[in-house]
């Protein structure tokens, strides 16, 4: 294996600006969930839900975007421009076509949710939010695509910047929205959608002038004749991208099942339940954004035919990712409760209770840092080869076969209570951080095949 130096500075070159953006878009929901707690443990709870319901909705069609970072990757290193141009396009149309078929579901989440035995106070309250972005899911599926596009260009540093200027406009239109200060309608959570609709609009508009004007991406005039579609490449990253958002809905679907199951625990617990959770997601972050550029890096390898290349850039990702859970692992199991106190009302009476339970699920929060990492680091390297059938198999055992049954019967049955959810997290998480990353590593030098070419390599399992 080539050494793994080399790799580090353009590793973090392209990590750090993908980091900042996924960062700052968690910033947005932070800032969103810390507005809307000051309106009450049910708002503050119905969020939790309604969250947890966009996000399966929206990472089921993800999949097209994160698909497209490795292949536009990949055709970079080729230098089929053609193909950049006809996998973007046709990963936009597939992002408005999810959008259009998923609406239903949002705008009935209500029904859906009290479905699940959660409290109708709490369910309509979470539909109120999820009808108001509903409207949003379009702009920000197609923002990821670009996201996605721009990144393979070497112009992450755009996505990120934009991302972080939508955090100080999402602040104000929450607090103005939200609270409604002079003129301004108190519209409660309601108005944090609508405050989360304008933003995502803005920053969607955005991405596509930049994707449209700025030099580096001219030359593949992505919008020309946009109307137009081409079956085949739209087949081709459905193909692709359609396991990594089924990959990506499985695990997502685990952390929304723990949430229904917590909602039995009470509101008090799921909103502590929703701290812990939240706080483990913004270091999670760091690992999303390490692995996209690890798909960034090990597709182009891939492209060019390195082999040595894509091992040391891999086994550089790895690092980097298990040096950053070890701090956060400490950090967590060290300071959980002055933590959990930055989501509440100190005058709420319920705070105390809620920061005692939290402590506790940031101690698990903290156990599960290293195979959180593992497992999406390994997503992220698999996706750069363009495996995405096995790791969705690999995935759904692990998540849905072992991690819910264990966090079920942990809970319900083994006497641990809301803390049994999140052991059964990281019995889940483990087993697939172990699978993922054996199947890439088994593989060895095999992820490059002499003269094979796109679209064999995306259809392969």
């Amino acid at each position: 294996m080539a050494p793994i130096r080399p790799h580090v500075a353009p590793t973090l070159m392209l990590a750090l600006p993908l980091i900042g953006s996924h960062l700052a878009r968690m910033a947005i929901g932070v800032t969103d969930t810390l507005l809307v707690a000051r309106l009450g443990v049910d708002s503050l709870a119905a969020l939790v839900l309604a969250t947890s319901l966009f996000l399966v909705v929206y990472m089921a069609g993800s999949g097209y975007a994160m698909g497209l970072m490795a292949r536009v990757a990949d055709a970079l290193a080729r230098g089929d421009d053609t193909e950049v141009r006809r996998a973007t396009r046709m990963a936009l149309w597939l992002s408005i076509l999810h959008s259009a078929v998923m609406a239903p579901l949002m705008w009935h989440s209500g029904a859906v949710l009290t479905a699940f035995e959660q409290e109708p106070q709490v369910a309509a309250l979470a539909q109120e939010w999820l009808r108001v972005m509903l409207f949003a899911m379009a702009p920000v599926l197609c923002a990821m695509t670009l996201n996605s596009y721009l990144a393979a260009l070497g112009r992450a540093g755009i996505v990120m910047w934009i991302t972080v200027l939508g955090l100080p406009l999402n602040a104000l239109f929450n607090w103005l929205l939200i609270f409604g200060p002079g003129p301004f309608p108190a519209w409660g959570i309601t108005g944090a959608g609508i405050a989360s609709l304008v933003v995502n609009w803005l920053q969607f508009g955005a991405l596509a002038l930049f994707a449209a004007w700025l030099p580096a991406a001219r030359r593949f005039d992505l919008f020309r004749r946009f109307w137009k579609p081409d079956w085949t490449a739209m087949r081709e990253i459905f193909v692709l991208g359609l396991p990594i958002g089924l990959t990506t809905v499985a695990e997502i679907g685990m952390f929304a099942g723990t949430n229904l199951m917590m909602g039995w625990f009470g509101p008090e617990a799921l909103a502590a339940h929703g701290i812990a959770l939240q706080l483990a997601s913004i270091a999670f972050m760091v690992h999303i954004g390490l692995s996209n550029a690890g798909t960034i890096r090990i597709g182009a390898a891939r492209g060019a035919g390195d082999r040595e290349g894509l091992r040391a850039a891999a086994a550089t990702v790895m690092l980097m990712s298990v040096a950053f859970a070890a701090l956060t692992m400490a950090f967590f199991i060290l300071t959980p409760g002055p933590l959990a106190w930055l989501y509440l009302n100190p005058a709420d009476p319920a705070a105390p209770r809620i920061v005692a339970m939290a402590a506790v699920l940031m101690v698990y929060a903290g156990a599960f840092q290293i195979v959180d990492a593992m497992q999406v680091v390994g997503l992220g390297l698999l996706r750069g080869v363009q495996d995405t059938r096995v790791p969705l198999v690999l995935t759904i055992v692990s998540y849905w076969l072992i991690g819910m049954p264990a966090a079920y019967f942990l809970a319900l049955h083994g006497g641990m209570g809301p803390q049994g959810l999140w052991a059964g997290l990281c019995v889940g998480l483990t087993a697939a951080a172990a699978l993922l990353l054996r199947r890439f590593w088994a593989r060895g030098d095999g992820w490059i095949s002499a003269g094979e070419t796109w679209p064999e390599g995306a259809t392969r399992a």
